[in-house]
């Protein structure tokens, strides 16, 4: 999405005057009056069928990989209209000593799908499909990524794990087909996230494929807490390895260009990645997140190749100058004013990162100013969003938090890394956000070892959920429940021959008398996980629709009339007005 220049923001804070007043002089916002309304969300996994738990098989040998994964897809595979979701499974690294967590009876081993029986029986349930799809991969799994990579109109699915990579194909018949040898994707190092981006722009979505350390099983080193116990190593101990890039051929091959691009000219312990035009040439760049080093942007040079240019925009370091250990990673226009706000979830005692950027494309740490610091400092945050969970016309903020190394007052337990979840409620006008985990129910307060999260409307009421994974724990499927009266709107895009859904194209919504929304189609994004291709507007109290613009991933713009709030709606390329 284009940055463009700013506009004048609108408030929806029903704060008066002398509330503001008060709440600029004390350096804070005034919190609203108590409410009698429902949790936010409500936690039903469990209730609706989608029974997972993921295992991380530790032996007390403290092994990197056990403590970093794993992610989930929120994806419609099937095409019958509602969210399927697959998981991501551990398995054991080695044969050495005891189990710490053993799998509880009953358990399947391997990656699981669940189809949505939404469509079907009208009502949210899933049933696990794993066999007859074919995509039950057993390895020591961590991300997954989503996309039609060769445009039959079906979602395929590029797994990552610490060993052999797998690239699934749709068959359209309810069946996967494991085609990584033939594609040509797969890779030796250890991998975690990975992004479909059409960085070529020839009407075929090309695979980013983020690379951590050289960790293995037999070069182990032992690491200890500040108190003296085993714990789980830094990346610093470890050589960061280069991140991959391959080429669709277009024929069912892909051709690695890593080297030829220059993306492997640079690089550090990655795990996060967003795809996005960062400075508004048209060309699609690629953001990565790296732990314990700076962050890389590779601007898109519209030759094959990429110009790493994350210190020059002000993206590589937090003001302070530091490297932080970034893990998850969301990109959108937050301040409905064009320009694009960037953040990055870090380590406890470093709280999350937020680049805040301007119509040239350039960036400056906005992370105090957005009220986002303090609240974050004692967290280690994974999947993270920007979405708007109120349907307010504003994009609010979630955090799945968990350690990676002993947190001190759970070092007792058996597994002390747990902690919270975190919501944010974007305060329009004030430029600030105000943390809303308190109301956004039980599941929150369960302190857990969260990493990936995915966020869709998986029952299709025009809310947005999130589906958290868990390490060494049980899924969460935190069902959107607000009671508001506000409207929405969801954009499903779909192009005939090419880039059939449609990444990397944006979509903007505009409303008389109101700030323009703008929303990128893409499934890439927070950590380890896929989205859901489907954009989601919140409208507030006002439902009237001017038009929808869509600029195609080509720079084809069309625009739609006689769109209504309230329903999910798809917009064919070509059916719109030149």
């Amino acid at each position: 999405m284009p940055i463009l220049p700013r506009s004048k923001m609108r408030s929806r804070a029903p704060f008066s005057r002398r509330d503001l007043l008060k709440a600029l002089a004390a350096g804070a916002l005034p919190l609203p009056a108590a409410s009698d309304e429902p949790p936010i969300f409500q936690e039903v996994a469990a209730q609706v069928g989608l029974n997972f738990h993921h295992f991380n098989f530790a032996t007390g040998q403290k092994y990197m990989p056990e403590i970093m994964g794993a992610g989930v897809a929120l994806f419609d595979y099937d095409n019958d209209g509602d969210l399927d979701v697959y998981l991501v499974q551990g398995t054991r690294l080695d044969r050495t000593g005891k189990l710490l967590f053993p799998p509880t009876p009953g358990w399947k081993p391997g990656n699981r799908l669940f189809k949505n029986l939404l469509a079907e029986t009208g009502e949210l349930r899933f049933v696990d499909v794993t066999e007859q799809a074919g995509v039950g991969h057993v390895g020591y799994g961590m991300g997954v990524a989503a996309g039609d990579y060769d445009n039959d109109g079906f979602l395929d699915l590029y797994v990552t794990n610490f060993g052999r990579n797998v690239l699934y194909h749709n068959n359209g018949d309810g069946t996967f087909t494991d085609v990584t040898s033939e594609a040509g994707v797969d890779d030796p190092h250890w991998s975690t996230s990975a992004a479909w981006v059409d960085f070529d722009g020839d009407g075929y979505l090309d695979l980013f494929v983020c690379n951590y350390v050289d960790f293995t099983v037999e070069g182990n080193r032992g690491c200890f807490s500040p108190a003296g116990e085993p714990d789980y190593c830094t990346p610093k101990i470890y050589h960061a390895v280069p991140s991959r890039l391959f080429r669709n051929l277009r024929n069912g091959k892909f051709e690695d260009v890593s080297e030829a691009s220059g993306i492997n000219s640079s690089y550090g312990p990655a795990l996060g990645v967003v795809c996005a035009d960062f400075n508004g040439d048209g060309r699609t760049d690629i953001y990565v997140a790296n732990d314990t080093a700076a962050n890389r942007l590779w601007l898109n040079q519209g030759n094959g190749t990429f110009r790493e240019s994350a210190l020059e925009t002000g993206v590589a370091y937090s003001m302070d100058g530091r490297a932080k250990a970034g893990m998850g990673v969301t990109l959108a226009d937050v301040a409905n004013d064009g320009t694009q706000a960037l953040l990055v979830t870090n380590l406890a005692r470093e709280g999350v990162t937020v680049f805040r950027g301007d119509a040239k494309g350039e960036f400056d740490d906005a992370t105090v100013e957005f009220g986002l610091l303090q609240p974050t400092f004692g967290y280690t945050g994974f999947g993270t969003q920007w979405f708007d969970y109120d349907n307010d016309g504003w994009l609010d903020l979630f955090i799945a938090n968990g350690g990676v190394t002993i947190i001190g007052s759970q070092r007792s337990g058996d597994f002390p890394y747990s902690q919270g979840k975190q919501l944010f409620h974007n305060e329009g006008r004030f430029k600030r956000f105000r943390e809303t985990s308190r109301l956004a129910g039980r599941g929150f307060q369960i302190e857990e070892v969260s990493r990936g999260a995915a966020f869709g409307d998986i029952d299709n009421d025009g809310k947005i959920d999130i589906v958290v994974s868990n390490n060494n724990g049980p899924v969460r499927l935190f069902r959107n429940q607000t009671s508001t009266r506000n409207h929405w709107l969801i954009v499903k895009l779909e192009s005939a021959n090419t880039n059939r859904f449609a990444i990397g194209a944006s979509v903007a919504v505009l409303r008389r008398g109101q700030d323009t929304l703008r929303r990128l189609v893409r499934s890439d994004s927070s950590y380890l996980s896929a989205n859901d291709v489907r954009v989601h507007f919140g409208l507030g109290d006002k439902p009237e629709i001017e038009a929808v613009l869509v600029r195609w991933p080509d720079g084809l713009q069309e625009r739609f009339e006689g769109v209504k709030a309230d329903r999910i709606v798809t917009l064919r390329r070509g059916s719109g007005k030149k």
